[in-house]
């Protein structure tokens, strides 16, 4: 993984207590939600490669 960038977000308040439940949910980070989210978007848009061709993470795999 290359080098991260930082960057401001600005954000309203009931937006973020949701991000804030979301990412703890998941046992994530508000940051590493973030990263998540924005990553299976970019993914599911073709917009980012998706490794080994795997399936977004929301998405069930075919078996057998």
């Amino acid at each position: 993984m290359g080098s991260k960038k930082n960057f401001v977000l600005r954000i309203d308040e009931e937006t973020f207590k949701s991000l804030e439940k979301w990412a703890a949910d998941e046992f994530r980070s508000v940051n590493g939600q973030l990263e998540w989210i924005i990553d299976q978007a970019l993914k599911a848009n073709g917009r980012k490669k998706n490794p080994d061709n795997q399936p977004p993470a929301d998405e069930p795999t075919e078996t057998g």
